[in-house]
């Protein structure tokens, strides 16, 4: 895993964005990381397109939407899908921090609280 510098000093800027991400252990990830405003696209007994509306709902027009689904095939699927679906609901869609965290090498959002920790304490 190669560590991208630049993600220690930017993850900063995106902690007032609300960020999609795919379940429990993403969300405990981010929150980890001093993001307050973090949601999981899946939810037992929901379907995506009811979940995607309920996020849309609940969050404010100038807010900026961060889709931080893995960077797997299945989670690049998602990442698509979602992406045209908050996009027709004229949401900001913001992939910088996307990004970032492919540049540093980062596979599963999960596990980024545990790379931010360990680069910490490395540098």
């Amino acid at each position: 895993m190669k560590f991208n510098p630049k993600l220690k000093q930017e993850i900063g800027k995106y902690k007032n964005y609300v960020i999609i991400v795919e379940g429990k252990k993403d969300i405990n990830s981010m929150k980890s990381l001093g993001f307050e405003k973090v949601y999981a696209i899946h939810q037992t007994g929901i379907s995506l397109r009811e979940r995607i509306e309920e996020i849309s709902n609940s969050i404010e027009k100038k807010d900026k939407i961060c889709i931080l689904t893995d960077i797997d095939k299945k989670g690049k699927k998602l990442y698509l899908l979602l992406k045209k679906e908050f996009s027709e609901k004229g949401v900001k869609l913001d992939s910088s921090l996307r990004g970032l965290i492919i540049k540093s090498g980062i596979s599963h959002i999960e596990g980024i609280y545990k790379f931010m920790k360990r680069v910490s304490d490395i540098g």
